[in-house]
């Protein structure tokens, strides 16, 4: 296990992915589910015939019980993990889910084992960036890359992940330039990304190998290229330079990251409206999410956690 940052926070979080053959993959998820449960540890793991994808938090032991049964599968052999700290437990509950995809791009034959981009580590991501020989996108989604970018991508605006094939089509003028330099959030959404790019003809394809998060982890921030923060899918909301927790609150009626001036909006009220969702919401809307927001209260009064706060 890397170094456990516990200077930032008593929870371990472990991301992690693969991309490999599992045909056996649904008698995984019994043992998964209930070791996961032995160990306090929460999150969400995905199981599918293509690997195993996910983001899980719990007590260092946890974690550690939870990876060393990961590893002990010979398909999981040379599994990697990305660690950072929380405050507090980031996930509600547990998840082991069975899946078609590990992460859903939806176009068929696309497998990142037989073709795939080339990796390129943190400390040399600046230089490809920077080359203007060199296009660089963001796969995330629109609400991810609303808080936090690298200077000069390309935001393909995506809603999900499904639309960045037809993006990709539809934009012509990124054969302009010799090499394609693609990012994501930990790496896994650039594997089928690249594999894709690939299959569409671009020749030179890179992506930035740990994803952003290993960016944020390994580079300085006097030398780096990003800008902002990065969203992450847990009651964290985002994390900035070396994985500190960033200031980013979640609008629980939208799931969209909001800042701290954004809350002060006169369309914010806490899990019902925000400026990014109150115009797309009906007074009925606003209604029952107040009556959620209520239950979440007295759940708080009485020092439990509600569910769907």
């Amino acid at each position: 296990m890397t170094d456990s940052l516990t200077h930032t926070g008593p929870f371990l979080v472990a991301a992690l992915y693969h991309f490999v053959s599992v045909p056996r993959f649904a008698s995984m998820q019994a043992p998964l589910q209930a070791l996961c449960e032995e160990n306090g540890v929460k999150g969400t793991l995905l199981l599918a015939h293509e690997g195993i994808n996910g983001t899980i938090a719990g007590p260092d032991s946890g974690i550690g019980t939870v990876l060393a049964f990961l590893r002990a599968q010979p398909e999981f052999a040379s599994l990697e993990h990305k660690e950072s700290r929380a405050s507090k437990m980031p996930f509600l509950r547990l998840k082991v889910k069975l899946k078609k995809e590990i992460v859903t791009m939806g176009v068929e034959d696309i497998d990142p084992n037989k073709v795939v981009g080339t990796y390129v580590a943190p400390q040399d991501w600046n230089a490809l960036i920077s080359d203007p020989d060199t296009i660089v996108i963001d796969t995330r989604n629109d609400y991810e890359t609303a808080i936090g970018t690298f200077r000069g991508a390309l935001d393909p605006k995506t809603k999900t992940f499904r639309e960045f094939p037809d993006w990709v089509r539809q934009n012509t003028g990124l054969h302009n330039k010799p090499k394609i330099a693609m990012y994501c959030t930990g790496g896994i959404r650039c594997e089928k990304a690249t594999a894709f790019m690939k299959a569409e003809g671009f020749d030179e394809v890179y992506h930035l190998k740990g994803g952003i998060l290993k960016y944020l982890e390994d580079v300085p921030q006097e030398e780096s290229l990003w800008d902002g923060a990065c969203f992450v899918f847990d009651e964290r909301v985002s994390v900035e330079h070396g994985l500190k927790e960033g200031e980013h609150k979640l609008c629980h009626a939208c799931r969209n990251p909001i800042t701290a001036e954004e809350i002060t909006s006169p369309l914010y009220e806490e899990g019902v409206s925000c400026s990014h969702c109150y115009h797309a919401r009906t007074e009925e809307d606003r209604l029952r999410y107040r009556q959620r927001q209520h239950q979440i209260a007295l759940a708080r009064k009485r020092g439990q956690r509600h569910i769907g706060s």
